[in-house]
């Protein structure tokens, strides 16, 4: 049984933990009996949820960070993790060597106000705090802690009422500069099925002739390739056909017979039939033609958002947009793109008028004349 004792001169908890091992804790010199047993009660706690540890095995943030990326590896693209070891390498320094049951509520806290106050971008220190969330659930899972601080801690604000969208669109006369701009059928290919179909880049990257279905003229996103390894798509909904119309599938036929063949059978191979390289893509091509059109420079990932952004604006179903776009469900495309959306509807306003009033009037006047004949 647990208690409160004095050891040489010094008040000590006495306990078993949770796997039946007796232990001494020593309090340091000059602590008091309520302070002892104010740890007894703490230390009760942690062996009832099985997650005590005795001081000198309690490992660092830094540790625990260091397992969490390791177990990481096994789970997530190469480009999530090369971002997850960005932020353990360069963001937590601060509390890289506190140990794991050190860090607090107000611990937590402390270092998003410090880096909010040294204006990082809101979103960066977002994702970062995602991390940082992250390995505190990992510490919990293997029982380093009883609980994670992160969880509870304030969230970053922003000053201002809303965010300023950061994307960026092209326009339809936009399409057409950039895709005259370009010289290689294979790129001029490669941007205006990215425009056209709102595939993301590994995806196309990924593409292979077989995924092409002619008949129904659509393109079957089965695979991505990002960071020279080949993955099965983000989700159950990445996995998608998309609509082609008639003008990319004719543009793509045409290619078919111009495109050097290659064992993978790639729609885009590089010049020795593997898939091609996300930097050399931008930088010698993409980048290039932007130049060239003489149009802003703007993200590879943008011409998804601009496939989106048409969509919309021909008043395409949020569900059916959801669905080309692969996303999980309509309130993600909804939380991506509302901004995107008109504010002002006359057409849907006056559509619903003639459906009440029009159709009450005809019923109205049919009946007026039923009257009046008998």
């Amino acid at each position: 049984m647990a208690c409160v004792t004095k050891k040489r001169g010094k008040w000590a908890v006495d306990f078993y933990d949770q796997h039946g091992t007796r232990r001494l804790r020593m309090l340091p010199k000059g602590a008091n009996k309520a302070e002892a047993r104010k740890l007894l009660r703490k230390i009760e706690d942690q062996v009832s949820k099985r997650c005590y540890l005795p001081v000198r095995e309690v490992p660092t943030f830094g540790k625990v960070a260091e397992n969490w990326l390791q177990q990481k590896r096994q789970n997530v693209r190469g480009s999530t993790l090369k971002m997850y070891r960005g932020h353990v390498n360069h963001h937590f320094e601060d509390i890289k060597f506190l140990k794991i049951d050190r860090i607090s509520i107000a611990t937590a806290e402390r270092f998003i106000t410090e880096r909010q106050n040294k204006g990082m971008n809101l979103t960066t220190l977002r994702k970062i705090i995602v991390t940082f969330n992250q390995i505190m659930n990992y510490a919990v899972r293997h029982r380093y802690i009883d609980h994670n601080p992160v969880r509870e801690a304030e969230r970053p604000r922003n000053k201002g009422e809303f965010e300023k969208p950061t994307i960026k669109v092209l326009s339809p006369s936009d399409i057409n500069t950039l895709l005259e701009s370009v010289s290689s059928a294979k790129f001029r290919m490669l941007f205006m099925l990215a425009i056209m179909s709102g595939a993301r880049q590994g995806e196309l990257f990924g593409l292979k002739w077989a995924d092409v279905d002619w008949f129904n003229k659509q393109i079957r996103i089965q695979r991505t390739y990002n960071f020279d390894t080949w993955y099965k798509p983000k989700s159950k909904t990445s996995n998608r056909k998309i609509d082609i119309g008639p003008s990319v599938m004719r543009e793509l036929k045409a290619w078919k017979l111009a495109c050097p063949p290659n064992a993978l059978d790639l729609i885009f191979p590089n010049e020795v039939g593997k898939p091609l390289d996300h930097g050399n893509v931008l930088q010698r091509h993409f980048y290039p033609a932007l130049k060239t059109a003489n149009l802003p420079t703007i993200r590879f990932h943008d011409l998804r958002h601009t496939y989106a952004s048409l969509l919309i604006e021909q008043g395409e179903n949020i569900k059916y947009i959801q669905s080309q776009l692969g996303h999980a469900n309509p309130t993600v495309t909804l939380n991506v793109y509302a901004h995107l959306m008109k504010p002002v509807n006359q057409e849907a306003a006056v559509r619903l008028d003639k459906v009440v009033f029009e159709k009450s009037g005809d019923q109205m006047e049919t009946k007026t004349k039923q009257g009046a004949t008998e």
